[in-house]
């Protein structure tokens, strides 16, 4: 899974990293991956970009913004601006915001993500464009009418200041077992305020208390079948 927004007891300054496989990224806080370990690239087509039933919904043109909870990598972000400039229209505009505690650096995102040469384009252009220090916030103009912004802080926070609308939501922290804050009620009714008419959200997780938690939010949750023999993820919608 990517990196978690939510906040540890008694966080460090910075997520101690294993690499596992010469690649994978380990949280020692957390206890956990940072993405599926059988393909996190296909796991992002398979939950978040069909879950949220894109690329088709950009068909139609015009602005489309995306919310993600744990930037971690980039990985989602990356899969996600390689299937945009594959199918988007001309006229249409991507804003992808991601709320992230424990921004990586550069040279971490590159080798994480250096597992994948379908990304080699986006992740050079990411990692090159990535600050070595931030205010709290990251903007990133990649042109062609993408924007990436990265708000750097625990999720509540940052989603509670947040003036956008989102069309989708990628709901992608650590495991909820690791990070339950990250799948918190409280959480889950700002995400639901701050979706679009309409909008909709994946996430990999099929816990019990994160189904329930987005139904008392307001969204309508279905399951179905999980990436890799995983039995069950979640997707929904705002109606």
């Amino acid at each position: 899974m990517t990196g978690s927004a939510a906040e540890p007891n008694q966080p460090p300054a910075h997520q101690s990293l294993d690499w596992h496989e010469g690649d994978m990224p380990y949280s020692r806080e957390f206890g956990d991956h940072f993405y599926c370990r059988t393909d996190g690239r296909l796991e992002c087509g398979h939950v978040f970009l069909a879950g949220n039933g894109l690329p088709e919904r950009w068909a139609s043109g015009g602005a489309f913004t995306i919310g993600e909870l744990g930037f971690g990598t980039g990985l989602n972000f990356c899969e996600t601006w390689r299937q945009w400039k594959a199918t988007a229209t001309t006229d249409g505009t991507l804003h992808f915001v991601s709320f992230e505690r424990f921004p990586m650096q550069a040279e971490e995102i590159s080798r994480a993500l250096s597992h994948w040469p379908e990304i080699d384009a986006e992740r050079l252009a990411l990692t090159d464009r990535w600050p070595a220090t931030n205010d709290g916030r990251i903007e990133i103009d990649l042109g062609d009418g993408v924007r990436l912004t990265v708000v750097c802080g625990t999720a509540l926070e940052g989603l509670a200041q947040a003036k956008e609308r989102f069309d989708a939501w990628f709901l992608d922290g650590f495991a909820p077992s690791r990070n339950p804050d990250m799948w918190s009620e409280e959480l889950m009714r700002l995400v639901f305020d701050k979706t679009a008419a309409g909008g909709s959200f994946s996430t990999y997780a099929a816990a019990g208390f994160v189904r329930r938690n987005l139904q008392a939010a307001g969204f309508a949750v279905e399951k179905r079948k999980g990436f890799a023999g995983k039995r069950e993820m979640l997707r929904g919608d705002k109606r």
